[in-house]
């Protein structure tokens, strides 16, 4: 074989070519496993050393050059498509390329973080407690024994550990873990997830969030704990938002009342999402029992405060105006990207 007319033919070949397949059928031809270069190297071992050394030599700077060559026309032959591509169509090739999509906070996280912007205002810390919690924690240090009809309407999801633990119910046992590490005063609100066996409907989840709220103090009144919940919702709903106080009961304060809001969706006519009553229950308040603070070794005669839970769920849907809590949990993006 006379390498010389090989590397002048595939030289020609290789200006010659077309396109990008043109251009890798020569590269197979004189360079793939069975090309002509390729088979000349195979042949080496017949000849003597003297021959290996200098054909060898030749054969690599051929190679050289032929790989220099190919690379320089695959640049031509692109920007040659490259053009062919803008005359046959009307796309601008030359514009930036669109943005990629960008997420958000989830509207239940925009509420939270608001919430804790307004009651750091009022000079309250962020606690945080663990999801999973023990029996200790979730119920007997509230208030609410073994045999506390409270527990039948908060059964629910039970973990298989050595401790009995569960998912907690409500974000009161962050109040007991704070209490037991810090002297008052305290002002702290606990924000976060609990888990509870129940029917889903418009304004109910089995899983949501609560805000916990604690005041502890030497003379802290039920008038201490309306102003609070007043300036609170006056800031996070603006104007003269409407509320009221029910008297009620939960094993943890003592008086106890309901917090309830006019419904802001209806204007208190009565809708789905407030259940036809004109007002929506955000949640529950009252002063802390004296067995509460006994249980974080707090002397009731010493200090006493107020403690309110609420559901960042409906205050969020009160906010924005959404009719089913559902919503916020069914993962659709054409609901989501709203807020």
């Amino acid at each position: 074989m006379d390498l010389k007319e090989i590397g002048k033919r595939a030289e020609n070949e290789i200006r010659t070519a077309q396109n990008q397949n043109d251009l890798k059928k020569i590269v197979q031809k004189y360079l793939g496993k069975t090309g002509e270069i390729t088979q000349i190297l195979h042949s080496l071992k017949n000849l003597s050393n003297d021959e290996k050394k200098q054909l060898g030599q030749d054969v690599n700077i051929l190679k050289t050059e032929l790989m220099n060559l190919i690379s320089s026309k695959e640049i031509i032959l692109a920007k040659k498509e490259l053009e062919e591509i803008e005359n046959k169509t009307d796309i601008d090739l030359t514009m930036p390329a669109r943005q990629a999509s960008v997420g958000h906070l989830h509207p239940i996280t925009q509420v939270e973080d608001r919430i804790i912007e307004i009651f750091s205002n009022l000079g309250f810390e962020v606690a945080q407690g663990p999801e999973a919690e023990t029996e200790w924690y979730n119920f007997d240090a509230l208030n609410i024994p073994k045999d506390h009809p409270a527990r039948d309407l908060w059964d629910t999801f039970w973990l298989k550990t050595e401790k009995k633990m569960l998912l907690r119910t409500h974000t009161s046992p962050v109040q007991v873990r704070y209490m037991e590490k810090h002297v008052p005063p305290i002002k702290i609100i606990a924000p976060g997830r609990i888990f509870r066996y129940e029917a889903t409907d418009s304004s109910h989840e089995i899983n949501f969030y609560q805000l916990e709220g604690l005041m502890i103090d030497r003379d802290i009144t039920l008038s201490d704990l309306k102003g609070i919940i007043e300036k609170f919702f006056q800031a996070f709903f603006g104007g003269e938002t409407e509320i009221r106080l029910r008297p009620s009961f939960f094993p943890f304060t003592e008086p106890s009342v309901e917090v309830d809001i006019k419904c802001l969706l209806c204007k208190g006519k009565g809708c789905s999402a407030c259940s036809q009553r004109g007002w929506l229950e955000m949640g529950g308040a009252g002063m802390v029992h004296p067995e509460v603070l006994k249980s974080v070794g707090l002397n009731p005669k010493q200090w006493q405060g107020f403690a309110f839970g609420m559901g960042l769920d409906r205050l969020t849907m009160m906010k924005y105006k959404v009719d089913n809590i559902r919503l916020f949990y069914s993962g659709d993006l054409r609901f989501l990207e709203q807020f």
